[in-house]
C-alpha cells in the first residue's frame, strides 16, 4: 500500500518515507507509527494501542513516545504547536489530520487488526543503559577524577557489548551531581536500565559499589561492592571496571529474558523470539535446546537481517550436538558455519558473533582458527567472559594446557554467576585431565557439578579424575549415579560425542579413565 500526502509517500510494502522521490532517513518505529497513525486517519489512536502495536506491549516511558512523535513531526515539516499533519489529542493520543491518497489497493479497514510488513522484517529493540557518574565518597575532592574514570571505563566497556545501547557520556554527566528520582531520569533518556554506584578511597584502600535499577519500576536488579587495596590506580581501575562490565551483561541478559518469558505478547516478533530463544538456551536440557533452536529459526524468518539469531542458532545446534540428540554431521556443521558467517557480514564487529563462531570451529576441529576468532572476539571486548573460555577451549584441544587454565581461570573470575560458569568449570575440569593434573580436574568438576543445569560431562570428567587418583572405589559409586542419570552412557556413546576432539591421546586417555571405573562398551544406544 502506498499514501500520499503533502510532498510525501508512505510506501508500506517497502516500509519507507520519500519527499519529492527521494527515500528520507528514518527510525524503524517512526515508520511504524506513521503507517499505524495514517491507517487508522479517522480516528484518534491512544497511547495505549500505540504502546500495544509498536512497542508489542512492552512498557515504555511517555519519553520515548514523545521522541517518536517528535522525529516523526520533523520528518513530515510539522511541529508541536502547528499540528497539521499529526495532532495532539490532550491525554487521550493522536490524530493523523492531513488529507491522505492511497495510490494501490484498499484503504484500512476501521476497526481491522493492522498487519505491518515489519512482522516479517521488524526492527531490533536493544535494551538501552544510562550509567550515571559514579558518586565520590571520599573526603578528598581530587579523588574525582578516579570515580569519573571508573563511570566512562563502564560506558566504555558495556558499549562493547553490541546488543545493548548505551547512553552517551556526555549525556549522563549533565546529571552529575544532581538528586535524581530514577524513573523520571528513565522517562526523561527513554531507557530500560540505569547503572549507578559510588566510589571511597580511605589510605590505600579503594571501595567501590555498583547496583542495575530496572528504569520502568526503580526496582533494584543487581548489586556487588568491590572492596580492593591500591597499589597502581590505573591498573586497579582497569580490573575494577572490566568485572563490573562483565558482571553487568549476563544480568541485563537476565533480565531481559525473564521480561519476554513472563509477558510474552500474543504475536511473537524477531527480537521477542530471540529472548524467549535464549531463555530456554540457557536452561540447558535437550527439550530447550530443540526449542531455542525453533525459535531462533523463527526470528530469522521475521527478520533475515537479524546477527543475533543466526550466531546463537549455530551455537544451539553445536551444544545439541555435544549434549544432546542434534546429529553432528558434516552438513549441520557447514549450515552453522554458515551462519555464523552471514551474522559476521551483518556487524563484523561483534564480539559475540566471533566467539560463537569459534564455537562453530571447535566442532568442526579447526583448532587455530577458532583461537584467532575468540582472539579477535577479545580484542573487541576484553570483558567477555565467554569468548576467554572459548579461547581456553581451543588452546586445551591443541594441548596448550597452560594456557588454556589461564584462560579458565580469567573466564570465572570476569563473571562468577555468569549462566555458563558450569560450562567454563566443567571445560576447565577437561583441561586438566589432559593435562594429567586429575586433583585440579576433580575439583573443577565437582564444582560445576552443584550448580543447576549443569550436564552430565561433569560427573563424566570427575570418574575419569578419580580413576587416575587411584580412588576406585569412588569412581565405580559416581559411575553408577552417572549411569541411572543417562543409561545411554557407554563408550561407543562416548566417542561419538567426543567428535570435537582430533588428537587420539586425548581421546584415549579420557576412554581409558571410564573403562577404569567400569564403563559398558555398549549401552544398545545408536543415534546416528
Amino acid at each position: 500500500m502506498q499514501y500520499v500526502f503533502n510532498e510525501y509517500l508512505l510506501d508500506t510494502d517497502l516500509f519507507e518515507l520519500r519527499k519529492s522521490g527521494c527515500s528520507l532517513h528514518a527510525e524503524p518505529q517512526v515508520i511504524e507509527l506513521l503507517i499505524l497513525l495514517v491507517e487508522s486517519r479517522d480516528r484518534l489512536v491512544s497511547k495505549e494501542e500505540i504502546n500495544d502495536k509498536i512497542w508489542r506491549g512492552r512498557v515504555v516511558s511517555e519519553a520515548a513516545l514523545s521522541s517518536r512523535i517528535k522525529m516523526a513531526r520533523q520528518l513530515l515539516g510539522d511541529d508541536g504547536r502547528n499540528q497539521n499533519v499529526i495532532r495532539t489529542v490532550h491525554k487521550k493520543g493522536f490524530r493523523f489530520v492531513a488529507p491522505v491518497e492511497c495510490l494501490e489497493g484498499a484503504a484500512a479497514v476501521p476497526g481491522q487488526p493492522l498487519v505491518l510488513q515489519t512482522d516479517l522484517h521488524e526492527p531490533q529493540s536493544k535494551p538501552a543503559i544510562a550509567v550515571l557518574p559514579f558518586v565520590n565518597l571520599s573526603n578528598d575532592a581530587e579523588q574525582e577524577y578516579f570515580s569519573d574514570g571508573i563511570t566512562s571505563d563502564i560506558i566504555t566497556y558495556l558499549s562493547k557489548h553490541r546488543w545493548l545501547s548505551v547512553t552517551a557520556r556526555n549525556t549522563t554527566f549533565g546529571f552529575k551531581g544532581k538528586a535524581l528520582d530514577l524513573r523520571t531520569l528513565g522517562d526523561q533518556l527513554s531507557v530500560d536500565y540505569i547503572v549507578e554506584g559510588s566510589v571511597q578511597r580511605m589510605g590505600q584502600r579503594v571501595r567501590i559499589t555498583v547496583s542495575l535499577v530496572d528504569a520502568s519500576s526503580g526496582l533494584n536488579q543487581w548489586s556487588e561492592r568491590y572492596d580492593k587495596g591500591v597499589v597502581d590506580i590505573f591498573a586497579l581501575q582497569d580490573e575494577i571496571t572490566e568485572k563490573i562490565a562483565a558482571r553487568l551483561e549476563p544480568e541485563i541478559g537476565f533480565a531481559e529474558r525473564s521480561k519476554v518469558y513472563q509477558h510474552r505478547p500474543a504475536n511473537l516478533h524477531a527480537w521477542d523470539c530471540y529472548h524467549l530463544a535464549i531463555y530456554h538456551f540457557f536452561k540447558f536440557t535437550s527439550e530447550d535446546n530443540l526449542e531455542a533452536q525453533r525459535l531462533l529459526q523463527e526470528s530469522l524468518q521475521r527478520d533475515e537481517n537479524f546477527g543475533e539469531a543466526y550466531a546463537w542458532w549455530a551455537y544451539a545446534v553445536v551444544l545439541g550436538m555435544i549434549y544432546w540428540q542434534t546429529p553432528p554431521t558434516p552438513e549441520l556443521l557447514d549450515q552453522a558455519l554458515r551462519a555464523c558467517n552471514q551474522a559476521l557480514s551483518l556487524d563484523g564487529q561483534n564480539a559475540t558473533f566471533y566467539s560463537l563462531r569459534g564455537r562453530v570451529l571447535l566442532a568442526r576441529r579447526e583448532y587455530d582458527s577458532a583461537v584467532r576468532d575468540n582472539e579477535t572476539a577479545i580484542g573487541l571486548n576484553p570483558s567477555f567472559a565467554a569468548a576467554h573460555c572459548g579461547l581456553g577451549d581451543s588452546l586445551a584441544y591443541e594441548g596448550r594446557n597452560e594456557e588454556a587454565a589461564a584462560c579458565f581461570e580469567k573466564a570465572i573470575d570476569l563473571s562468577p554467576n555468569d549462566p555458563q560458569r558450569w560450562a567454563f568449570l566443567s571445560y576447565g575440569a577437561l583441561n586438566y585431565i589432559f593435562k594429567q593434573d586429575y586433583r585440579n580436574a576433580l575439583q573443577w568438576a565437582q564444582k560445576a557439578a552443584r550448580i543447576p543445569n549443569c550436564q552430565y560431562w561433569a560427573i563424566a570428567h570427575q570418574v575419569v579424575a578419580l580413576s587416575y587418583l587411584q580412588e576406585e572405589k569412588s569412581a565405580h559409586e559416581l559411575m553408577a549415579v552417572l549411569l541411572k542419570d543417562n543409561p545411554e552412557f557407554s563408550v561407543a556413546f562416548v566417542e561419538e560425542k567426543l567428535f570435537y576432539l582430533k588428537k587420539p591421546e586425548q581421546i584415549s586417555l579420557y576412554i581409558n579413565g571410564l573403562r577404569k571405573a567400569g564403563v559398558p562398551e555398549y549401552s544398545g544406544f545408536s543415534q546416528w
